[in-house]
């Protein structure tokens, strides 16, 4: 075996219960506690359905149902379209949830930006078969935040997630709840997913999933809900692009508001598209939070990119719009590098995202953010054991396979650059310059970190991409703390990332899914 590579020998059930921990000279998680403790318990239940979610027939999906079991009413909130319910939390609080797959193939659930143990955080190791039950309980140590949960097996997240099987996990604490921001109807989530339908309204997505590393052909998903068809296997490099834009799991042709502040929760949960989000009339948007949670103070931008995963919370007071006025959010047009052609929308397109239906009912005057918003300190690299010499993670491609320094995912395997300690904060800095690609091809990454949050320190661009670099540069908004960082092409991203509380093995990969599933993923172990 090679010096540099580690291997990590777990327990093959997934079971850890401190078996594999001894082995990696780890201190096990503490031990939870048996049955529903204080805090919100609900069940969830991964299925196959059916939704509306466009005019005509429907459209057969995967979901995820729910039921609460303990908490307030409003801890659990139906989803639309094919989206699982939303749940609703407090910082402090225990979350526990009792997960059934009812599916035909075996499924996690990731608890996206939350800081969690290595066991509870939905690694594709912790598979659960089909008719399986999983127990998820962990305390909600986040700052309030906009956060989500989806699947995440390995091979398989992109076909998934692209069928339904995601929803929405939102904080809140004291620090928020002082600010008196738009709540209620006025607190409204968006969640930007695209996909391509059949004349039927069947999903179209390349077939065979990414599991084999064999080529992918272009399908649709069959009335049984599995992948058929027959095509080329672009969408395994480029990845999924779909022609409709849904907002909420259902094409929405408008939204109806009413002429007052509100808080939006922008949350780019489609498998590739990045968005380039602004105001059909070039008003700013006000940025109030990114994914971890409130900035120190509000920033007016002129646009705002969210790369797959990434999330913006915005106020807009409607009241500065007059009534049954023309308002929408479109996705304005941007280079990103090597791109799949043919496509009716392809990345970097022009196009509306959502209308706004501006009632009357309501105005009062403009009203301004708050001035301050947190108490939010400055990163201080200078805290990380590798301040000087930052570790590289060059995003390759290699044999029409993704990934990260040349290697692609193995389930149980960490190389010694990816083995950290406990307790301790480190330098990353991820390169996409295209290394080992065909032609020259290079794209976005969105590249996510499970189990943390982190400080984006510095980026920089090559002169080759610069001109293109220039016309999304005033939308990266990297204040605040993040979990998933938007790297363009021809970028060096340096994060500043801390190592607390949980030893374990978790995973970092692209959070373009078609990218993930097909190798750009790897594991990190953290060791006490």
């Amino acid at each position: 075996m090679d010096k540099n590579r580690r291997r990590v020998l777990l327990h093959s059930t997934g079971a850890l219960a401190g078996l594999g921990f001894a082995q990696l000279g780890i201190a096990a998680p503490a031990a939870k506690a048996a049955g529903p403790t204080a805090g919100v318990h609900v069940e969830l239940r991964a299925v196959r359905g059916r939704a509306s979610l466009r005019p005509g027939n429907t459209t057969a999906v995967w979901r995820y149902e729910g039921k609460l079991l303990q908490g307030e009413a409003e801890s659990l909130q139906a989803g639309d379209g094919y989206l699982g319910p939303t749940i609703r939390v407090r910082r402090g609080q225990r979350l526990r949830v009792e997960f059934t797959n009812d599916l035909p193939e075996p499924t996690t659930i990731h608890w996206h930006g939350l800081h969690v143990p290595d066991d509870m955080d939905g690694h594709p190791r912790h598979a659960v078969a089909p008719g399986q039950r999983f127990v998820y309980e962990f305390p909600v140590v986040n700052r309030a935040g906009t956060y989500w949960y989806h699947a995440h097996p390995h091979g398989r997240t992109g076909f998934q997630v692209y069928h339904g099987l995601a929803g929405l996990l939102l904080i809140s604490d004291d620090e928020e709840q002082a600010l008196s921001l738009p709540g209620g109807a006025q607190d409204v989530a968006l969640v930007l997913q695209d996909r391509n339908f059949d004349r039927d309204n069947r999903f179209v997505y390349p077939s065979g999933g990414m599991g084999g590393g064999g080529m992918m052909g272009r399908g649709m998903m069959g009335r049984d809900g599995t992948g058929s068809g027959m095509g080329g296997g672009m969408a395994r490099m480029m990845g999924v692009l779909g022609e409709k834009i849904l907002v909420n799991g259902r094409q929405l042709p408008s939204l109806g508001v009413e002429r007052r502040p509100y808080r939006l929760r922008l949350v780019n949960g489609s498998n590739t598209r990045s968005y380039k989000l602004a105001w059909s009339d070039g008003s700013p948007l006000t940025v109030l939070a990114t994914d971890g949670g409130l900035l120190a103070a509000s920033q007016e931008r002129p646009y705002v990119m969210l790369g797959p995963a990434e999330r913006v919370e915005v106020w807009v007071d409607f009241a500065r719009w007059p009534a049954s006025g023309e308002l929408a959010l479109h996705s304005l047009e941007f280079d990103p590098g090597m791109s799949m052609g043919g496509l009716a929308l392809p990345d970097g397109a022009r196009f509306p995202v959502l209308a706004f239906d501006l009632r009357s009912a309501g105005a009062a005057g403009a009203v301004q953010p708050p001035r301050q918003l947190s108490q939010l300190p400055a990163p201080q690299p200078g805290m990380a054991v590798n301040a000087d010499r930052p570790k590289v993670f060059d995003l390759t491609m290699g044999m029409m396979t993704w990934g990260v320094n040349g290697r692609s995912f193995e389930m149980l395997e960490a190389s010694s650059e990816e083995t950290v300690k406990l307790g301790t904060h480190e330098v990353w800095e991820f390169r996409n310059e295209g290394r080992g690609a065909m032609m020259g091809m290079v794209m976005p990454h969105s590249m996510h970190i499970h189990g943390l949050q982190f400080r984006v320190l510095e980026r920089e661009v090559s002169s080759r991409f610069a001109p293109a670099y220039r016309a999304v540069q005033a939308g990266l908004v990297d204040d605040g703390w993040k979990d998933t960082v938007l790297v363009m092409p021809g970028e060096r991203v340096r994060v500043l990332v801390g190592f607390h509380d949980y030893p374990g093995l978790f995973i970092y990969h692209c959070h373009m899914l078609e990218h993930e599933d097909s190798g750009l993923m790897r594991n990190y172990l953290v060791k006490a």
